[in-house]
């Protein structure tokens, strides 16, 4: 199994990402976790970050990993990224939608380990 991490800061503009250092964070997630790699976008929900979404999913279309998008409330992205899950094929039970906001580095990380580790157990 292996885990891709996309983050989202919704073009830093978003008071619910006021405590949170993006800057740091991807070297947070990807020190800290077992991942493939992190990426981060500005606006995951814009055309470029459509972009990078759809090569991470086209790319990751192998049966043997889980997308993981940090970002805003899992409901919205699931209405938000619909259209690329069917476009690319990708098995929408390996992409996970994950709420990052209102939190700080610590808490995202934290959000992100749950996250995994529920993926583990299953």
């Amino acid at each position: 199994m292996e885990v891709k991490v996309v983050l989202c800061n919704c073009k830093g503009l978003c008071p619910s990402y006021k405590d949170t250092d993006m800057n740091t964070l991807l070297f947070e997630v990807d020190s800290e976790m077992d991942v493939k790699y992190t990426v981060l976008n500005a606006q995951l929900c814009g055309q470029g970050g459509n972009e990078v979404l759809r090569d991470v999913l086209k790319s990751s279309n192998d049966g043997d990993t889980y997308v993981i998008v940090g970002a805003c409330a899992p409901e919205a992205q699931n209405k938000l990224f619909k259209r690329l899950l069917r476009e690319t094929g990708f098995d929408e039970s390996r992409f996970i939608p994950v709420d990052i906001r209102n939190t700080n580095n610590e808490g995202v990380i934290e959000r992100l380990r749950q996250t995994v580790e529920q993926l583990v157990a299953t």
